[in-house]
């Protein structure tokens, strides 16, 4: 395994590099390239992203072919399997491009479409790395993100240069093989995705027993049981009832859904992994799924008949369970609570 890690000013790019995909991570990533100096080349059927990159410095191509015929590297960072399998092997896709040599996607997408992908483009005598990311939007556009990669070791000695501006926390070589770095990033995002699960269930729970949230959380997060989700998500996102944390509830419900299929290959006992899938599944087809992340508290809430969220001072010693003033759970109280 190889590892780089720091954050002084890494080695420019030769040459252009392509960036296709300029959502809420994209962005903010290519954004970020632009302003370390590289030759940016983007791409997205969002006109005003691209607009906004222009604007900032980037170039665009017409087509995607074109963009792979003058980019050697290209980067993608997608919102789903479909829109990568179209972006890279569509009839007009980057495969056809005559400079492309090495494709790099920063998409989360299992183990088993990575390898699928690296095969289709090696005959097309393409390099991939699989290289999906850790961070949010803030550390995308700061170069603080962490990449994990897996795949052939002289495309990744090629991306470095620019893998090491995006990822100064940690750049990862886990091998030769492609879908090595998938399977850990659905792990990453597993204990995520669980972290965030249980936070919810225990602050419903302190809330109907009467204590504070914002007390609660003081409480948990001095201790060892503190997590991201309670560190970084609660205070601003959730018991303000923002919601607003950057990510979208669907990217977690697909996650935990590949990450379910990996237990299902490897034939793993993970009972607390697929009930979490089950409840981020059940969140978003409830009309989360465009949500952010952070209102899945939302969809539990009404089964306790309670919200959490920040109380003022003299409520604290109150010690009935608060509600807050304007509700925002998004589905009226069940009759039941799903098995």
């Amino acid at each position: 395994m190889k590892e780089a890690t720091g954050t002084g000013r890494a080695d420019r790019a030769a040459g252009p590099i392509g960036f296709v995909g300029l959502g809420a991570m994209g962005a903010p990533m290519a954004r970020w390239l632009v302003s370390r100096g590289h030759d940016v080349i983007v791409s997205d059927l969002n006109h005003g992203a691209v607009a906004d990159l222009v604007g900032r410095g980037a170039r665009t191509a017409s087509t995607l072919k074109g963009l792979a015929s003058e980019a050697s590297t290209v980067f993608t960072c997608l919102p789903s399997l479909r829109a990568l399998r179209e972006v890279a092997l569509g009839a007009e896709g980057l495969q056809h491009g005559t400079r492309i040599s090495t494709l790099v996607d920063f998409s989360t997408t299992g183990p088993a479409f990575a390898l699928e992908l690296g095969a289709a483009l090696a005959a097309r005598k393409i390099d991939f790395l699989d290289a999906p990311i850790t961070g949010n939007v803030v550390t995308a556009g700061n170069g603080t993100l962490g990449i994990m990669c897996s795949g052939p070791s002289a495309a990744f000695e090629r991306a470095r240069p620019v893998m090491a501006d995006l990822a100064s926390i940690a750049l990862l070589h886990l091998g030769e093989r492609n879908g090595r770095a998938q399977t850990l990033k659905l792990l990453n995002n597993l204990l995520s995705a669980t972290g965030m699960a249980v936070a919810c269930e225990a602050m419903i729970l302190g809330t109907k027993a009467g204590l504070d949230p914002a007390a609660m959380l003081e409480a948990i997060n001095a201790s060892d049981a503190s997590s991201s989700a309670t560190r970084n998500k609660f205070a601003r996102s959730v018991l303000t009832r923002s919601f607003d944390f950057g990510a979208r509830m669907a990217i977690t419900a697909k996650d935990t859904s590949l990450a379910a299929g990996v237990v299902e290959e490897l034939g793993v006992p993970a009972w607390i992994a697929r009930r979490v899938q089950q409840l981020w599944g059940f969140a978003a087809s409830q009309g989360g799924a465009e949500r952010d992340g952070t209102s899945l508290i939302t969809y539990l809430e009404p089964w306790a008949g309670v919200e959490a969220c920040r109380t003022s001072t003299s409520a604290r010693s109150n010690a009935a369970a608060t509600t807050c003033t304007t509700s925002s759970s998004p589905i009226s109280t069940p009759s039941r609570i799903p098995a």
